[in-house]
């Protein structure tokens, strides 16, 4: 639950056309203890104050000239976006009151105003509120925890491939290509099981720091489970544009790693797909991707290996003789 203090310190945004009745309104917030208070008698203000302070709670005025509370009540919709309205309607008309409602302000002050109403229509409203954030970020977070690794914090396998799926539209659209390159570590497992699991994830994490130092911006670098990891390249021309950062990584990883005072060190294999070159969906790439891992690794690991120069090696197929002889 939100604190006192929480409470107290909310944004708070007073409107009203009437200056006797803004300055009445922000002395009761004063003396209640409130301490972050704006006011505005312009309602047009309103929408555009809200996005850049993303106020707590709206004492919004319903009859103004020009703009009336029901429209900017409208405005502010299109802002939270099917999330919490923060409003408390103020007006003196009863038959407001349900409108209002309907409207989507969360509650409603009776004008004139009664001191022990509006202190308590408003502690309600603003506690509410804050709890409402707080959900809001726990789920983000849950969310986020959802879609990282929780050792590295880079993107698991389920937000990979949402990623890839996403870098492969813009190489459709922009009639280029991409690239999944999937890496495992080589003497990862000897290290291991002779310095310990906390050794080994203090490796994963700084291998995990290495690995997006070296790709640009734009990539993404996730951990898909052990000591693999997979990196997404868009906007390629050729396979032959993987090959400098593909030894730039192999470079970085082979450097060594101090953990607990020891000197250890390790390489990595990396199999690299192309796409259209090699597959045309998520499963298919990274699948093209893994086999060419296999490859770079069976063939003395610590090296990079494409699926097409994998598919130069196998043996080519017998043609099917259609003779009926």
């Amino acid at each position: 639950m939100p604190s006192r203090d929480d409470i107290l310190h909310a944004r708070i945004l007073v409107v009203d056309d009437s200056a006797d009745n803004v300055e009445l309104m922000l002395e009761i917030l004063r003396e209640a203890g409130y301490t972050n208070v704006s006011s505005t008698m312009l309602p047009e203000q309103v929408c555009p104050m809200h996005r850049q302070h993303c106020y707590d709670l709206i004492l919004l005025d319903l009859q103004m000239p020009g703009l009336n509370g029901f429209q900017v009540m409208k405005g502010l919709k299109e802002i939270e976006q099917g999330g919490y309205l923060p409003v408390l309607a103020l007006t003196a008309q009863p038959s407001f009151k349900i409108a209002a409602l309907e409207a989507g302000a969360r509650d409603f002050i009776s004008k004139p105003f009664d001191l022990l109403e509006v202190h308590k229509r408003i502690h309600n409203m603003l506690e509410v509120r804050l709890l409402y954030k707080e959900l809001a970020q726990y789920s983000k977070q849950q969310q986020e925890l959802a879609l990282h690794d929780p050792l590295t914090g880079l993107p698991n396998r389920r937000l990979l491939e949402d990623r890839i799926a996403t870098v492969l539209q813009h190489a459709t659209r922009q009639q280029n290509k991409a690239a999944v390159m999937y890496l495992d570590l080589d003497g990862f497992k000897p290290i291991n099981d002779t310095y310990g699991h906390a050794a080994g994830d203090e490796i994963l994490k700084l291998v995990a720091q290495r690995l997006v130092s070296c790709a640009r911006k734009e990539d993404t670098v996730a951990r898909v489970g052990g000591d693999e990891f997979v990196i997404v390249m868009g906007n390629i021309s050729h396979v032959s544009d993987t090959q400098e950062p593909a030894n730039k990584l192999i470079d970085s990883v082979s450097q060594p790693y101090i953990v607990n005072g020891q000197t250890l060190q390790l390489s990595t294999s990396i199999g690299i797909g192309i796409f259209p070159d090699d597959a045309d969906a998520v499963a298919a790439v990274i699948a093209v991707a893994d086999a060419a891992l296999y490859e770079a690794k069976r063939s003395g690991k610590n090296r990079s290996c494409t699926a097409q120069a994998l598919r130069s090696q196998a043996p080519a197929r017998p043609m099917l003789s259609t003779s009926t002889a």
